[in-house]
């Protein structure tokens, strides 16, 4: 299995990409020809209406969907052609998922839950790394809290702290800000923002936030399950 050390210059490669599920009136097509490439260090926005299919294609960037047909390449790995196993290997060593939902394991407290994927590699710092990583995201006072007794905001911290603290060279947000106020959002997407700066990772955030979107170096539009638009920001 590749090391994420050796993914620092991830570039993404999607080539025909198609989804198709069954349903009641036969195929229902979810994307259709998907093309495009990300390279190492870009932030990219995937943006569309409710049910275009960005985050089903979010889910198969990240290998936590499997595509009808085509290919997904992350820095030259065919990530389809990994087993399961291998592509769950994959995901622990060099992913981070940030979820609209927050996702996290409610038996965990916070310091526990950022502990978690640092665990699973065998680091032997996890606590200490883990704290550091609360610490950054302003939560160092709610270590040992569980997530019932977090607000919304805090919860999304904790889960940028777990998606960051592995370092990852890939780190993938599907609406991160959808389930809070405008506010707290707003505080999420600026944190976020800045971790990334500071671990030089490649971002790809779907989201229906326009003004979230214009914050990344480039933005796909997908409408219908098709890729319409191929954007790059404006440099100010």
């Amino acid at each position: 299995m590749t090391h994420p050390k050796e993914l620092k210059q991830t570039t993404i490669e999607v080539k025909n990409l198609v989804k198709q599920v069954a349903d009641a009136s036969g195929q229902l097509t979810i994307l259709n020809g998907i093309n495009f490439t990300v390279q190492a260090g870009e932030t990219l926005a995937i943006v569309g209406a409710s049910g275009s299919g960005k985050s089903t294609l979010l889910g198969i960037l990240a290998g936590l969907d499997v595509p009808s047909s085509g290919s997904v390449q992350l820095a030259g790995i065919d990530l389809f052609g990994l087993s399961e196993d291998e592509r769950a290997q994959f995901r622990k060593e060099n992913l981070g998922f940030v979820f609209q939902s927050f996702q996290l394991l409610m038996h965990l407290t916070a310091l526990e839950n950022v502990m978690l994927p640092l665990e699973l590699r065998g680091d032997k710092d996890a606590r200490k790394k883990a704290e550091a990583m609360l610490d950054r995201v302003g939560l160092v006072s709610r270590l040992k809290h569980y997530p019932k007794f977090l607000s919304g905001g805090e919860q999304q911290r904790v889960a940028l702290a777990r998606a960051f603290v592995t370092e990852p060279p890939l780190l993938f947000a599907d609406e991160p800000t959808g389930s809070l106020d405008a506010v707290t959002g707003e505080a999420i997407i600026q944190l976020m923002f800045a971790l990334n700066r500071e671990r030089h990772s490649t971002l790809v955030l779907v989201t229906h936030d326009l003004s979230t979107a214009a914050r990344c170096g480039r933005t796909l539009t997908i409408a219908a399950g098709h890729l319409v638009a191929d954007q790059l920001q404006p440099i100010n």
